[in-house]
């Protein structure tokens, strides 16, 4: 029996099409300093704080709590809400110029990225490609993130995406992972071209 042909790819948005690093902002707010931008990335803005926002938490009760545990470093906390459009990078050129190849084939295209609902606008404002998308699915907005199972059935059932035909390129192997055990072919995102080779392997564009 041969395996169904992949007709649908699904993109992960931060760091695949988007460029989100939040040292390029605490780079500028510690003229450069790497060891206290780490220092502050790794002890006080954490990615586990931020992933709360991107499971629904708004900023404002994230900002006010962490600035209540660490009021000396305030104004660096409230520059990540404040500031955040400064974490963004352009577009990756190669890997948007996929979305309208695969669509001009004929194939589905989706996005499914943990991202916080309050600034998804932000995304939306500075990479107007995103509204080419056939549908997005927002951790922020529904309250559940990548790598739960749920979200992944929640861009399914509400976009008839069917794993088995489903391409899932993601930077960040947890979340690959945990697409596979869904069914779907996952990519782990390294570089354009490593991620147009992938995709040619699957028949795509």
């Amino acid at each position: 029996m041969t395996s169904p042909a992949v007709d649908t790819v699904v993109f992960d948005l931060g760091n695949v099409l988007i460029p989100w690093d939040p040292r390029h902002l605490y780079r500028k707010l510690f003229q450069g300093d790497e060891a206290r931008v780490e220092w502050f990335l790794r002890e006080i803005c954490t990615a586990e704080w931020n992933e709360t926002h991107d499971s629904g938490r708004e900023f404002a009760d994230g900002v006010a709590e962490l600035v209540g545990r660490h009021p000396e470093h305030a104004d660096a906390i409230r520059a990540y809400n404040e500031r955040w459009d400064e974490m963004l990078g352009e577009p990756i050129a190669p890997n948007v110029a996929l979305i309208g190849e695969l669509q001009a084939a004929g194939r589905g295209v989706y996005g499914l990225t943990n991202w916080p609902a309050e600034k998804f606008p932000v995304a939306l404002g500075r990479c107007p490609f995103l509204e080419r998308f056939d549908g997005i699915v927002v951790s922020g907005r529904e309250g559940v993130r990548k790598p739960s199972p749920e979200i992944f059935r929640l861009l399914m059932g509400r976009y008839g995406v069917v794993p088995e035909r489903s391409a899932f390129v993601d930077d960040v192997e947890r979340n690959v992972e945990a697409a596979r055990a869904l069914g779907f072919h996952g990519i782990r995102y390294e570089s354009p071209e490593s991620l147009r080779e992938a995709l040619t392997r699957l028949g795509l564009p």
